[in-house]
């Protein structure tokens, strides 16, 4: 009985999920992007909960990862390279527009071997020291991506990189609309379906991985450390394979979000943006997939849904106060008031973090 409810409640979250994108276009493009951005968000929390919800290591810098994906497929799919260097211009006369089935994996394969570089030197190092260097290594980056436009331009600097290509393939693509049987599928309703496909795949990966010898293995350093190594398990190893698997994500995640924004700068990887992909996966329930997916989808609606409480406010006030730091305020008080109720997140791993609770005596 359990078991066909189960099956009932995932088809009509599946039904739901499908039928979503096609109400919301029609309030209007806007809301349709606020739901792809959360899938995107939703497939960062994913990453990042292979690094700091299974293996327990708080991962400061892991927009990073995103930012190197975004710029992977930025340089290799718009006209930047060919209008900066003679030799690719004349390699890609009509600029350099690698298709769909080179530019993803570069960008996640970049992204891994950058996961493994940061992780290799932080093996040592646990708790805040390791949060600091990670933290550093996410701002050197982005340094780096403001700062390479001189004496040789590859990022354009603060410039950013425009006129990227959108999504293609088998003849689709997913800049345009699409009509069906008389009905427009818009560009934002195109993307939220691929968005929607990845995080479904991811969610499949990271659920068997929990379930594995290697997830099993990542848990057992998340709770001792000490105590795993002295079991026979290569810390080292699986420790560069949760940064490599986790950056990875990320990679894949900036390069659907270039290719979704079409534009991309060194502003869009800041540190709060981290500090945000973080905060969804301990909100949410750390190491707990249901509870990650709810925290990411929350936090990143959220500010967007605030927009139509601040305006009211900032009228109340005169327009004393500005909106954008009104909206700021509501978004801390609303995480400050989760975190005191739910000090084990929104939706937590039964198993997790059962020392929180309060025993009863």
């Amino acid at each position: 009985m359990k078991q066909q409810k189960k099956i009932i409640v995932f088809l009509l979250t599946a039904l739901a999920l499908l039928v979503l994108p096609l109400i919301l276009q029609s309030f209007g493009n806007a809301w349709v992007r606020i739901a792809d951005m959360a899938l995107l968000y939703v497939l960062l929390a994913l990453g990042l909960n292979i690094v700091v919800g299974y293996a327990g290591l708080l991962d400061l810098g892991y927009v990073a990862f995103f930012a190197i994906g975004a710029y992977m497929y930025g340089l290799l799919a718009s006209p930047h390279l060919s209008e900066t260097f003679a030799w690719i211009a004349a390699m890609f006369p009509d600029g350099v527009h690698m298709p769909l089935w080179i530019v993803i994996p570069a960008a996640a394969g970049l992204a891994g071997v950058f996961g493994v570089l940061l992780g290799a030197p932080t093996l040592r190092l646990r708790g805040d020291y390791l949060a600091i260097v990670t933290l550093g290594f996410g701002e050197i980056i982005r340094v780096f991506l403001n700062n390479l436009d001189h004496p040789v331009n590859i990022t354009n600097g603060p410039k950013g990189i425009s006129q990227i290509d959108s999504l293609s393939f088998f003849g689709l693509s997913l800049g345009k609309s699409v009509d069906i049987a008389g009905f427009e599928l818009r560009s934002v309703t195109l993307y939220y379906y691929l968005f929607l496909a990845l995080v479904v795949g991811s969610v499949v990966i990271s659920h068997r991985l929990q379930l594995s010898r290697v997830g099993r293995a990542w848990m057992a350093i998340r709770e001792d450390e000490i105590a795993a190594k002295a079991m026979g398990i290569n810390t080292r190893n699986l420790k560069l394979l949760a940064f490599g698997m986790g950056a990875t994500f990320g990679g894949v995640s900036g390069a659907m979000f270039a290719s979704f924004q079409g534009f991309i700068s060194p502003e869009s990887f800041s540190l709060m943006e981290s500090i945000m992909i973080v905060a969804m996966v301990v909100l949410g329930g750390i190491g707990h997939l249901p509870g990650v997916i709810l925290g990411a989808v929350m936090l990143s609606a959220l500010p967007e849904v605030l927009r139509y409480v601040a305006g009211p406010l900032q009228a109340m006030t005169g327009g004393r106060i500005d909106s954008a730091i009104l909206r700021q305020l509501l978004i801390a008080l609303a995480m400050i008031s989760i975190m005191l109720l739910r000090p084990r997140g929104l939706w937590p791993a039964p198993e997790h973090g059962k020392s929180l609770q309060k025993t009863k005596g």
